[in-house]
């Protein structure tokens, strides 16, 4: 949301400047003042702003700051924890912050902590209100000191200890910081007929007297000072502003500034330089800002629900689009096959003509191909049943075949000629055969098959067990393939409960094998 449009409202103690961030560049806009003529004319300027978002900068003199150390607890105790003990330092003013800093690196590890508040909530309060009159999407409340504490990180200018001092709105700002972390930062306002270089050198001096003795900065501690400044005051300032032992000056330009921040022309002031970064960046907000804070989620909500209707009519589009190309593509593949399928059908007439008449048409040519594949494919064959009935002799060595007898068997024809097949051959005049059913060759699946087996069993002539054993492991076997069906129409030994049996067992002749009769139903 870096890319949208912004309103950024810079607020003193007393007056209210506006601002509009767009297209990555900052533009000034009119400052009101803090009265009720200011106010009204204020809420005149907001009319119709409902749909830019809206960002609040405090820079008051009415704004402290506490460092203490808070146990490192995590999770919503640590917040809660957080939460009481700055309820307890600002007990009156609802526009409180805490930033957790860094740890002890001995002991309990405690955690680094400031506190900071906007102590006189007057001041910023009615600007609030009125933006919630309007139902302003308020996106946060800052404070110039912390601003500057992102300045400093950008800008590359951290020392283990710096004090950053800039003019602006709300007059001579010192923050003091070591390392990127701001500990400390008050704001001096200056008279009219104030010098801003004379203030510069007399408010270093004294912000190096209270950092000594708050032990901020230690005896024979280096304090680097960074002033932002116009460039035609930094020579004057150079002069004015002396290096000693304990103290280094160090200028740098507005524009500069802008230069290693990467932000677009037209800033002139060190606010400025905060509400570029401010624009450019979107921050969480440093202080509550309260029930305006809702306008800014339902601005949040309307703007996702804006994107998801722009990315589904986009998707709609693009499936459009395709949809279309798709239905040209296949137009003109169907007018290309067309006319390939014409050019084959010239081809043929043409080729058709050069040859001679025939007896017979192409259709019913056609007709006979597929009819003598079809045959080919489902005409009864023996080799597949005999092949069958080998691979069961060979797990049966003591049967040897005497005969085989293979038929096809004959449908059974309805009376009233829709039976099992048309007649492939219609009866002459005068004809008494049966009609040959069209099943019978094939048509149009393959007929069930019939192998009749004559056998012997070669084994010892008293070795009844082993005879009837041979014919039924045979029979067992055969019946196991998939379609088949085995009836033993004669066995080599009477075993029926009805037969009388009858003769000697070591009677007879021994060159007479026993032999049995099997017939084998396989349905393809």
């Amino acid at each position: 949301m870096a890319v949208l449009p912004k309103q950024l409202f810079y607020v003193t103690n007393d007056r209210l400047c506006a601002f509009d961030w767009r297209a990555g560049a900052l533009a000034p806009g009119p400052c009101f003042s803090a009265d009720r003529d200011g106010m009204d004319a204020f809420a005149r300027y907001l009319d119709g702003a409902q749909g830019t978002r809206a960002c609040l900068v405090a820079d008051l003199v009415e704004e402290d700051f506490q460092r203490c150390l808070l146990p490192h607890v995590s999770g919503r105790a640590g917040r809660t924890l957080v939460e009481r003990r700055l309820s307890h330092a600002f007990r009156d003013t609802p526009f409180r912050h805490a930033d957790i800093q860094d740890r002890d690196s001995e002991g309990r590890r405690d955690d680094h902590t400031v506190f900071s508040a906007l102590t006189n909530a007057a001041m910023v309060q009615p600007w609030v209100g009125v933006m919630e009159q309007n139902k302003i999407p308020l996106a946060g409340l800052y404070s110039a000191a912390h601003l500057s504490a992102k300045l400093v990180r950008r800008m590359g200018i951290a020392q283990n200890h710096l004090l950053l001092i800039a003019e602006q709105g709300g007059g001579l700002r010192q923050s003091y910081f070591q390392g990127p972390y701001l500990k400390f930062s008050r704001l001096t306002v200056l008279a009219a007929h104030d010098d801003v270089i004379d203030a510069t050198a007399l408010e270093t001096a004294k912000m190096q007297q209270f950092l000594t003795s708050t032990r901020l900065l230690g005896r024979g501690d280096m304090l680097h000072v960074v002033v932002l400044a116009p460039s035609a005051r930094v020579a004057a300032l150079e002069q004015r502003c002396e290096d000693d032992p304990e103290l280094a000056y160090h200028f740098i330009d507005i524009d500069s500034a802008c230069a290693r921040l990467k932000l677009a022309g037209g800033v002139d002031t060190a606010e400025q330089l905060l509400l570029g970064l401010l624009g450019r960046d979107s921050l969480p907000s440093q202080y509550p800002p309260g029930a305006a804070g809702r306008f800014y989620q339902l601005w949040r909500a309307r703007l996702a629900l804006n994107c998801a209707s722009a990315a589904i009519a986009a998707v709609g589009a693009v499936w459009l689009l395709a949809s279309l190309w798709g239905s040209v593509r296949d137009g003109q593949e169907a007018t290309r096959l067309l006319a390939e399928a014409a050019q084959y059908d010239a081809r043929y007439r043409a080729i058709m003509a050069t040859l001679p008449p025939t007896a017979a048409r192409s259709a019913n040519m056609k007709a006979a191909v597929q009819l003598d594949r079809l045959l080919g494919a489902t005409a009864p064959a023996p080799a597949p049943l005999v092949a069958l009935v080998s691979r069961s002799l060979e797990r049966a060595p003591a049967i040897r075949l005497l005969a085989l007898d293979w038929q096809v068997q004959q449908p059974v024809l309805a009376q009233t000629g829709a039976g099992a097949g048309a007649t492939l051959v219609a009866p002459a005049a005068g004809d008494t055969t049966d009609p040959m059913a069209a099943s019978v060759v094939g048509l149009p699946s393959a007929p069930v098959q019939v192998l009749r087996i004559d056998g012997e069993i070669e084994v010892g002539p008293s070795d009844y067990r082993a005879i009837v054993d041979s014919v039924n492991q045979f029979a067992l076997d055969m019946a196991g393939n998939p379609g088949v069906a085995v009836h033993i129409v004669e066995a080599p030994l009477d075993v029926r409960q009805s037969v009388k049996l009858s003769g000697k067992t070591d009677a007879g002749d021994s060159g007479v094998k026993p032999r049995f009769v099997i017939n084998v139903t396989w349905k393809p």
